[in-house]
């Protein structure tokens, strides 16, 4: 019965990783949060996997766990203490062409100026395609809630996109 439950977790973790990844380093803004906040979240449904493998969908669950994560860790004092931002040639070399991509593309640097929970909510909403009452029921929060916020994140990207100097010239050519 327990190397049944193990593989079936197993199963599951190699199906939803990838799945997973893209949108919470997409909240995250930075790789190593985003494994991290994963791993945190796998080991947690491990844990907890006869009760979780019986919910509707395993894999809101787990995606509720690795948001919480990402939020609760960028609340914590020490990540917004003084943090060096810029990034050496040499350390993007193992890095793959998507991530080249999405750190380069202007949209993307806007998303990362958000709040975390805007950012949360946008990147639910509109990478991960979730309605309302899915993103609310990751991020702990009423459906109002998620109102207001993704109506103040693209208030906020609006202004932010708007006063990007490199797309100001873009978008006029």
């Amino acid at each position: 019965m327990r190397d049944t439950k193990e593989q079936e977790f197993a199963d599951f973790f190699h199906a939803s990783w990838r799945r997973l990844y893209p949108a919470t380093f997409a909240i995250a803004g930075d790789a190593q949060l985003a494994e991290d906040a994963l791993q945190t979240a796998f080991s947690k449904a491990y844990a907890a996997w006869p009760k979780i493998s019986m919910a509707i969908s395993p894999l809101a669950y787990v995606r509720r766990i690795a948001v919480n994560e990402v939020l609760a860790v960028r609340r914590r004092a020490w990540f917004r203490s003084e943090r060096p931002t810029a990034v050496l040639d040499e350390d993007r070399a193992g890095r793959g062409h998507e991530d080249g991509v999405v750190e380069h593309d202007s949209m993307w640097r806007a998303v990362c100026e958000l709040p975390p929970r805007q950012r949360a909510i946008v990147v639910l909403r509109y990478y991960e395609d979730l309605d309302e009452a899915q993103i609310a029921e990751v991020l702990g929060c009423s459906r109002g809630t998620v109102k207001s916020q993704a109506s103040s994140a693209l208030a906020n990207l609006r202004r932010l996109y708007d006063t990007e100097p490199d797309l100001n010239g873009a978008r006029d050519a």
